[in-house]
């Protein structure tokens, strides 16, 4: 299992148009409707600060977000808004969980 989360803060005036790409990308993981992709982004109590939470149940299939053109999009312009704190990612690994993750 692949489990990754991002975290950054965005300029005040890059929060809208943030959370308007990151609804693109969620939509667009609608449509592609593969079960085994498990992709959620929040916003902190700071209003500026974002965290993206994903699990995959393997290297290839997370590997089927770099193919989704508002993703790509989405890191493209996020870079170029010059985020307050860049994007950190951090790997994880699931000790427990209360319910199933993935089928099978």
């Amino acid at each position: 299992m692949k489990i990754i989360r991002v975290q950054y803060k965005v300029k005040p005036e890059y929060v809208v148009h943030n959370q308007e790409n990151i609804k693109a990308v969620m939509a667009d993981l609608r449509k592609l409707n593969n079960p085994n992709i498990k992709y959620t982004s929040f916003l902190l109590d700071d209003g500026q600060t974002f965290m993206h939470f994903a699990m995959y149940p393997d290297e290839a299939t997370s590997q089927i977000l770099n193919g989704v053109e508002s993703f790509n999009k989405f890191r493209q312009e996020l870079k170029a808004s010059e985020p307050i704190e860049p994007p950190v990612s951090v790997n994880m690994s699931m000790v427990a969980s209360a319910y199933d993750i993935f089928e099978g």
